[in-house]
């Protein structure tokens, strides 16, 4: 199929085809119209293809970047947002840290990070990363 000038759309054989090589999607091409088919079809000399842009399909995440933050603010230094989403290794590692004033230290400001991240993050990105595997 081709498109005309005029909105419309043409029928084409491979033996309507007047030029060496394959045609393309977005190649801009010439042609005799006969009733609703083109004829004699031919890339304009000088003429790129226009570039063909894929869109992909955006990623889902059942998991909420806002409920992983209101996790992080509350329940921050516990780690509990990590095992949220799924990040279950950094969680017990939070958790543990929790038990002592020293890994509250570090912990806190761990889980205020994360929750500025979150918020931060695009909903793309934030459903590509924490994606359930």
């Amino acid at each position: 199929m081709v498109a005309g000038d005029d909105g419309r759309r043409y029928a084409f054989k491979p033996t309507d085809w007047a030029h060496r090589g394959e045609p393309a999607v977005g190649m801009y091409v010439d042609f005799e119209i006969q009733e609703n088919r083109a004829l004699s079809v031919f890339p304009v000399p000088g003429t790129a293809p226009v570039p063909v842009v894929e869109t992909q399909a955006a990623p889902h995440s059942d998991r909420n970047k806002y409920v992983a933050a209101v996790i992080a603010l509350l329940f921050g230094p516990l780690g509990i947002h990590r095992f949220y989403l799924g990040r279950i290794g950094s969680g017990i590692v939070m958790l543990l840290l929790s038990c002592t004033i020293v890994g509250l230290i570090v912990s806190a400001p761990w889980a205020f990070i994360d929750m500025i991240r979150y918020l931060v993050m695009s909903d793309r990105e934030f459903a590509a990363r924490y994606a359930r595997d």
